[in-house]
């Protein structure tokens, strides 16, 4: 692994996993931008969902299953698993514990972290969660 690739998958755990917010803030460009279902958003934005992640799930552990680099992108792919002891995603608490996959493909330049495209299906989450989505509507209905 290349040193940055060994920063940012650390520093990316520690965030996601740890609730170390500051591990990834430090790596963080100004003009740091975050790509997701829920838009675009910048680094406060993104801290304050690692923050709602760890106050809903405890016992939270990311981790990092395969992560490669290529011309100042690296990519993630990651596993997130979690007892859901807090609302999250307008969900109370339901005690179960949650798996998520999802990807992370991070743009960096000069060591600082500027561009990131994340891929999780919240479909996944709420089906962990036992909870029926909207695509489930005739399931529920029948």
């Amino acid at each position: 692994m290349t040193d940055m690739l060994n920063k940012v998958t650390d520093a990316w755990t520690r965030a996601w996993g740890d609730g170390d917010t500051r591990a990834f803030e430090d790596l963080a460009a100004p003009e740091y931008r975050r790509h997701s279902k829920t838009g675009e958003e910048g680094i406060e934005e993104v801290t304050q969902q690692i923050r709602q992640s760890s106050a809903a799930f405890s016992e939270f552990t990311v981790e990092v299953v395969n992560a490669i680099e290529d011309d100042g992108v690296i990519a993630i792919l990651w596993r997130s698993t979690g007892k859901h002891t807090g609302e999250f995603m307008g969900v109370p608490p339901t005690g179960r514990t949650v798996t998520v996959m999802g990807s992370s493909f991070i743009e960096h330049r000069d060591g600082k972290l500027i561009d990131e495209s994340s891929v999780w299906d919240p479909r996944e989450l709420l089906s962990s969660m036992r909870i029926w989505h909207l695509g489930d509507f005739l399931r529920q209905t029948t």
